[in-house]
């Protein structure tokens, strides 16, 4: 087969897929494509992504044609003497003013939605987004709430290594948190994002939007769901060793079921501060330890305290086993060098669950805890 034909039917190939491709996306969209989204935004940036899309296929359609017809009608074995020519002003007024109405084209709604996506005034109610390696923190500036959300169980379980779990086997693996934020459908909240170490990024993309969570900045977005719902994002910027395991769930709830959801969450935190203040019995700072563990440290000191890489173990270690167990909470506390402060992170409570854990799981045996009213004091 000569080169000619060769380059034919790869180009003719090229050709159906691309006219076949708007029909095939269209019909697997959630496969395919991106999607539609929940909210008024995202459903203009899908619009604008179809027409860009569209744009891109007619004008592969027609250089192709141009190029098909020249290789069919000036071939060599028809007798074709190719032309002698050089400038010509009106081709390249031409091939100069197309490009540009093509980008004002798109440039005009594409502007008009940036400048709908920026501007987040008039909010009903507002939820600050913190990122931490490798967690997410909403604090509700209206309803005086504040949570942490961490991958779940399920999908930290079968993550670790040697963990014999078939990631298949787990529902939304490493999409699933233990603590999704939580609004109310149609109502419209503000998110100014934040991040407490590195860079970070806000991502749902039903939502329409992603954002920068930048130590020291507040960026701010907004968004209004239409339909009750559970949507899934993850982190979408390069952050550290857990990037891949700090997934996003927004859940949308009606306005009934959302007001019952506030008087659950305050519940529990007056239950939090209410734990904080009694002494708890070796059992129940166990119990509450390995859980505390498994979603806080399980990621780098591996949930069955051999550490990995540059983190070390924990089972056997001087500071679980030899070391005070008041130098081993300021330690949880305070952070050292990679290992980030827990203290702003966990209250007094599971501080003290966490630590009485580390000092009596794997084998380490010390046989001591420590109350939350003495992580108090140490704090």
């Amino acid at each position: 087969m000569s080169v000619i034909k060769q380059c034919l039917v790869s180009h003719t190939l090229l050709l159906i897929t691309m006219l076949v491709a708007p029909f095939s996306v269209l019909a697997e969209e959630s496969k395919f494509n991106m999607p539609r989204g929940v909210t008024e935004i995202s459903e203009e940036v899908y619009d604008i992504h179809m027409l860009v899309f569209y744009i891109c296929c007619v004008i592969g359609i027609a250089v192709f044609a141009v190029m098909f017809y020249s290789l069919l009608k000036h071939r060599k074995s028809v007798g074709a003497v190719p032309s002698q020519f050089h400038d010509n002003t009106a081709v390249e007024i031409i091939w100069t003013l197309v490009p540009t109405l093509i980008l004002v084209l798109i440039a005009v709604p594409a502007t008009k939605t940036l400048l709908k996506i920026e501007v987040d005034r008039e909010a009903d109610m507002s939820i600050k987004v913190t990122g931490w390696q490798w967690k997410w923190q909403y604090e509700y500036l209206d309803e005086d709430i504040s949570f942490f959300s961490n991958l779940s169980e399920a999908s930290n379980q079968a993550r670790q290594r040697a963990s014999g779990i078939d990631p298949s086997t787990v529902e939304n693996y490493l999409l699933d948190v233990d603590n999704p934020v939580v609004i109310p459908v149609n109502t419209r909240v503000r998110f100014l994002v934040t991040s407490a170490d590195v860079i970070h990024s806000w991502w749902v993309p039903a939502l329409g939007w992603k954002q920068d969570a930048i130590p020291g900045f507040i960026n701010t977005a907004w968004t209004e769901v239409k339909e009750p719902g559970i949507y899934r994002g993850q982190c979408a910027e390069l952050c550290g060793k857990d990037h891949g395991y700090m997934p996003v769930v927004l859940e949308a709830k009606s306005q009934a079921d959302y007001a019952e959801w506030v008087k659950e969450q305050q519940r529990k935190q007056e239950e939090a501060m209410l734990a904080s203040g009694r002494d708890w019995s070796m059992d129940e700072l166990m119990s509450r330890g390995e859980k505390i563990y498994t979603a806080n440290c399980a990621a780098c000191h591996q949930a069955n305290g051999e550490g990995i890489g540059m983190f070390p173990a924990l089972k056997g270690s001087p500071v679980a086993t030899q070391g005070s167990v008041e130098e081993h909470t300021k330690l949880v506390l305070n952070g050292l060098n990679a290992m980030p402060a827990f203290g702003a992170q966990l209250n007094d409570a599971d501080i003290a669950a966490i630590v009485t854990y580390e000092r009596n799981a794997w084998g380490n045996d010390v046989g001591d805890m420590i109350q939350p009213s003495a992580v108090k004091a140490l704090r």
